[in-house]
């Protein structure tokens, strides 16, 4: 069964009540390039008189800001089947509104008529658009400049703070004294490089080899005055952390390195501190081990020193768990996370030996 076509009349007057209802600005025109009908959305946000507009040019509407020589030629190729309008962008100065960002769309309607010429014009204000963007690209402008001040001087004061340790270290004659200076010294250093890596990574994921290979060699140099002697070896792999993560995993590499190196090797004994972490499907691992002389005794009932307290905290920032093997000659810190989706409850509290 054909299905009637109906007359061109009829599909003009559907057009019209189309557009004029519309609750956005459109136009639809003649071949001439004459307005048909405009929508009150257009008539109000453009101030045109709606009672005025319906035949007219539109390079004629308003007080004659529509007739612009690139619109001009756009609607024409238009109308001549030649071109349709995307997304063009153009400005036009509106009485009383100032000069307005405007987006025009236009394509020409198909009837069997092929005299009857129609073009459907859609026009999009995106003057504040553009406005809210500028804004908001010179906020992230000034707030990069601002957080690159910022980070400018905080590692400078934890220089200053550094240097400041060391030498009040040098110049006391408390041998207590000096080897809490220079623990605070290389605290101090460790939070610097944290600081550093911190910065490049953007606030984005910080890749971890570089980050805990770097944090390392810091420690190593402030605080192994022989390499010969003891050195610090990083197995890392390519895995990424959080900014967040990233740094209270530092921390820990710090404190049971700086653990390490005090108490791992008396009278100048040779070994090695071994970093390393690793990724898998179920989280990650960090371990620290050294090859030194071992805990001493029951490691259950070692007292918790300021170390232990923090890696304590740490860890439980971090979700994880801490375990410490001391069997013959070295100690081992193992510190695990598993993901939260594969924990049963709440995460587990962790548990760590004196460090």
């Amino acid at each position: 069964m054909d299905t009637a076509t109906p007359p061109p009349a009829v599909e003009l007057t559907l057009a019209i009540a189309m557009v004029a209802s519309a609750g956005t600005p459109l136009l639809l025109l003649d071949g001439k390039l004459h307005v048909i009908a405009a929508s009150l959305a257009f008539c109000r946000q453009f101030a045109v008189n709606p009672g005025t507009v319906t035949g007219r040019p539109v390079f004629a509407l308003g007080t004659g800001e529509w007739d612009a020589p690139r619109l001009r030629s756009l609607l024409s190729a238009v109308a001549t089947g030649g071109a349709r309008i995307d997304d063009y962008e153009i400005d036009l100065h509106i009485p009383d509104r100032g000069v307005r960002r405007l987006c025009i769309n236009a394509h020409r309607l198909d009837y069997d008529d092929k005299d009857a010429v129609r073009l459907f014009v859609t026009i999009t204000d995106l003057t504040d658009a553009r406005a809210n963007d500028r804004l908001r690209d010179d906020l992230v402008r000034e707030k990069s400049i601002l957080l690159e001040e910022l980070q400018h001087r905080v590692a400078n004061s934890l220089q200053i703070i550094a240097s400041v340790l060391m030498q009040s270290a040098r110049k006391t004659q408390s041998e207590e004294l000096r080897g809490n200076l220079t623990n605070a010294h290389s605290r101090v250093m460790s939070v610097a490089a944290l600081q550093r890596q911190l910065a490049v990574s953007s606030l984005t994921d910080v890749a971890m080899k570089p980050y805990l290979g770097q944090l390392c060699q810091s420690i190593g140099a402030s605080m192994i005055a022989d390499h010969d002697q003891l050195s610090i070896i990083v197995d890392v792999d390519e895995s990424t952390a959080t900014s967040t993560a990233s740094v209270s995993i530092g921390l820990i590499v710090t404190e049971l390195v700086i653990n390490a190196l005090k108490h791992a090797f008396p009278d100048h004994q040779h070994g090695e501190i071994q970093v390393d972490y690793e990724t898998g499907a179920t989280g990650w691992k960090l371990t620290i081990t050294d090859d030194g002389v071992g805990m001493p005794g029951d490691t259950t009932q070692a007292k918790a020193g300021l170390g232990t307290t923090i890696v304590n905290a740490l860890a439980k920032q971090l979700h994880a768990t801490v375990q410490v093997a001391s069997a013959g000659l070295g100690t081992s810190v193992t510190i695990k996370q598993t993901k939260p989706s594969l924990v049963d409850g709440s995460p587990q509290e962790p548990e760590v030996q004196a460090v």
